[in-house]
């Protein structure tokens, strides 16, 4: 499987993951001049701004450590313009959500609020 479509197949997860959790995906692969937002999703509360890192396991690094300050600041700038053209009441978030595909068993953590110092 190359990058691409593997990176997709860790999206494809990571939204399910989201929908059983009874939230509703607004847009995938949302793309600007600012940057790229995997997933954005809401509830009744939150729009939330999801970051998806696939990885086979956690054993060099969490896979949230490698979304950077820079790779941060795009996607708030994105979110921002994506607001802008969808406003909105509800309070934005930044989430990661962390897909692990190791051994044939898939784990998934979503980590709220995770552009937060």
């Amino acid at each position: 499987m190359d990058a691409h479509t593997r990176g997709q197949w860790g999206e494809d997860r990571a939204a399910a993951w989201l929908r059983r959790r009874f939230w509703r995906i607004l847009e995938r692969n949302f793309t600007c001049r600012m940057g790229e937002i995997d997933l954005i999703a809401c509830n009744r509360r939150y729009v939330i701004f999801v970051e998806v890192k696939l990885r086979r396991d956690a054993s060099f690094a969490e896979a949230r450590e490698f979304v950077s300050y820079a790779k941060q600041r795009r996607i708030i700038a994105a979110a921002g313009l994506w607001l802008q053209r969808h406003p909105t009441q509800l309070q934005p978030r930044f989430d990661v959500i962390e897909v692990y595909d190791g051994g044939g068993h898939v784990r998934i953590k979503q980590i709220e609020n995770a552009f937060e110092a």
